[in-house]
């Protein structure tokens, strides 16, 4: 890539990307874009680990009574509703209402992220495919693309992963 000054007046070369100038004067938008680029990635990375999280953190809590006792009303929508295929309904019930208390965790602390990630994806598979199919636009895609982009950018620096596990 080109390394000397831009001759467009509107970008400015930093580490082989175009950035929008800053400079007072510049166009709105390009201003905003600017001050985009300056958010570190690894607040980027805690902000889709809390995203994906809190989505089955919350389901995880409709699941149960108390700390972590299944509801009734959980074991009837595995065995009535959900039907999956392979896996008792009370088994599936009790897998999938643990998973989403634990990966949350796990995201949320940046511990096993990438696995945590995966997980979820794979509980977001299973979903779209044997429960709710009609789901992908609308829900499962979005989630789809957070766990995904969790799983392939990593925890960031502001997690347990990076504190244990940085290259020294």
């Amino acid at each position: 890539g080109r390394t000397g000054p831009c001759t467009s007046p509107c970008l400015r070369r930093r580490r082989d990307t175009a950035l929008p100038d800053t400079t007072p004067g510049a166009p709105p938008l390009l201003a905003a874009i600017a001050l985009l680029a300056k958010v570190p990635p690894s607040l980027v990375q805690l902000v889709l680990r809390f995203g994906l999280a809190g989505i089955f953190w919350s389901s995880g809590r409709t699941k149960v009574e108390g700390l972590l006792t299944i509801s009734e009303s959980t074991y009837f929508l595995f065995e009535e509703e959900y039907r999956l295929p392979l896996v008792s309904p009370h088994l599936a019930a009790q897998l999938g209402t643990y998973a989403d208390h634990l990966f949350p965790i796990l995201l949320v602390l940046g511990l096993a992220t990438r696995l945590s990630a995966l997980a979820l994806f794979g509980m977001t598979l299973v979903i779209q495919i044997f429960v709710y199919p009609d789901a992908f636009l609308a829900t499962h895609l979005g989630w789809f693309a957070l766990a995904l982009a969790i799983a392939t950018g990593g925890p960031g620096k502001i997690s347990l992963d990076y504190q244990f596990f940085r290259r020294r």
